[in-house]
């Protein structure tokens, strides 16, 4: 991150704080140059950044005034789906998301898919070069099972990290952590068993437990702490729950990290049920405070915990490179990972070994955090701008993902579909529930860059809810 980029960060946050309220004269160029010790052309570069995001007003002679501002939207309450055992439906809709893949002409508001285009990722590409061009035997010959012995043991060091020690014996590595998830629970449900799940959860998630023919149960969450405890207590009293599945670090959706204490009292939980944990980890690495929070996994003494990961979020979805730690289920897992995928891609492994061991990984993660962290103020900021009051707004304390909840009349469905025509794809909430819940919610992907085509795109979002939710105000005027 620039000097003057970090200088209107802080500004920004001070104008959050309201340590300069609406209204009220900023410092002038060359006191804050003093103060910062910086050239005054850093000062006017943050300040003009402040002022493309409206967040600051210039009058000639003047100086530079806090722009008069919407109210910071509450956040969402805790959820409240409905507690029993469902068949997950909406696939019609994940796949009408899913169609828009590689379409340049679109704005992918609704994936979930990092930024691709960074510096940070040139040395990935070399590698992986280098791997096919001087072990061509490697490449072309089949992997272990396990996965390679070099990758494993850079996992494990990931792994400290979130404060689980794990041995690289312990680790086996998946296509994705997709494929990792999938693993995890085919060794140990099965049809027609019941899993928990986070209301609303990942639509990868939800699908996946449709195409193993697995009930969801829906349990309320909390969009700052993350799954009643209490509510899955009386869940688990009430309901032979096999498992439950959790994305307890830079939730997706709704961007939440779990305090330690919960991430305890849920592994307790589990114990006295003898249920087990599938922790999702995908986004951990992703959180904007350093050092990265802990796992669920790093309280786990009797191996109940199925950790799942990869580097699909925080490096690239394209390698197909994820791992379960899987505890006391490791040979189930083995036996699973050879019976649905067999071996992985030697190569893509390799060069990630070499990505995390050369420390190009931790240098790359590092500058998405800011990148991340900075688009999701951009953002949050654009939303209040362009979207219209009585919405609620996730504060995410990591990865890229923010959730909108609009009025109980938009139809983010309908409303989805009327984007599509301008060429724009959003991920309606009715796409993160078991039941087609948050029909009124929806996602964005704050990684795509804020450059004027994607603010523009926004602002059409803003609109067509604006549009909606005027039209429902008609309708029940008459």
């Amino acid at each position: 991150m620039t000097r003057y980029q970090h200088l209107a960060n802080l500004l920004a946050e001070r104008i959050e704080q309201g340590l300069y309220r609406s209204g009220e004269r900023l410092p002038s160029v060359r006191t804050l140059s003093q103060e910062h010790g910086v050239s005054i052309s850093t000062i006017q570069q943050a300040y003009r950044l402040l002022e493309n995001l409206q967040l600051i007003t210039p009058l000639p002679r003047s100086g530079y005034f806090v722009s008069p501002r919407k109210a910071q939207p509450p956040v969402p309450a805790m959820t409240r789906p409905v507690q029993r055992p469902v068949e997950v439906s909406q696939w019609d809709e994940v796949m009408t998301l899913l169609d828009t893949r590689g379409d340049k002409n679109v704005v992918p508001f609704g994936s979930g898919s990092p930024d691709l285009d960074q510096p940070g990722l040139k040395p990935l590409w070399r590698e992986i070069s280098r791997v096919a061009q001087h072990q061509p035997e490697a490449v072309m010959s089949y992997d272990m099972l396990t996965g390679r012995q070099e990758l494993r043991e850079q996992i494990a060091r990931l792994m400290l990290d979130g404060g689980a020690v794990v041995s690289p014996d312990e680790i086996v590595v998946t296509s994705g952590c997709h494929g990792a998830l999938a693993i995890a629970l085919l060794s140990v449900c099965k049809a027609g068993d019941i899993v928990a799940v986070e209301s609303p959860s990942y639509h990868g998630t939800m699908q996946m437990l449709r195409g193993f023919d697995i009930k969801a149960i829906e349990i309320p969450t909390d969009s700052q702490t993350g799954i009643s405890i209490e509510a899955l207590e009386m869940a688990l009293e009430q309901w032979p729950i096999k498992g439950v599945i959790l994305v307890p670090n830079c939730n997706n959706p709704l961007g939440f990290i779990m305090p330690d204490s919960r991430k305890r009292q849920i592994l307790s939980l589990a114990q006295r049920h003898d249920i087990v944990i599938f922790e999702d980890d995908i986004y951990g690495e992703l959180a904007a405070a350093y050092p990265r929070p802990s796992t669920i996994k790093s309280y786990d003494v009797d191996g109940r915990v199925l950790l799942c990961s990869s580097i699909t979020k925080s490096v690239a979805p394209g390698m197909r490179v994820g791992w379960i730690a899987p505890g006391r289920y490791y040979d189930r897992v083995v036996h699973m990972k050879y019976a649905a995928s067999s071996f992985g891609v030697p190569a893509t492994q390799m060069a990630v070994a070499s990505f995390i061991r050369d420390g190009h990984y931790h240098r790359h993660v590092r500058r998405m955090r800011q990148i991340y962290q900075q688009n999701m103020e951009t953002y949050t900021c654009l939303v209040r701008q362009y979207f219209p009051c009585g919405i609620c707004m996730t504060r995410p304390q990591g990865g890229f993902l923010l959730w909108l909840e609009l009025p109980e009349d938009v139809d983010m469905v309908s409303v989805s579909k009327q984007l599509r025509l301008q060429n724009i794809q959003v991920a309606a909430g009715s796409l993160f529930s078991a039941s087609g819940k948050y029909r009124n919610c929806l996602r964005i992907n704050c990684a795509l860059p804020p450059n004027e085509r994607n603010r523009n795109a926004l602002k059409q979002i803003g609109e067509a809810v604006q549009g909606a939710m005027e039209h429902f105000a008609i309708v029940r005027g008459t």
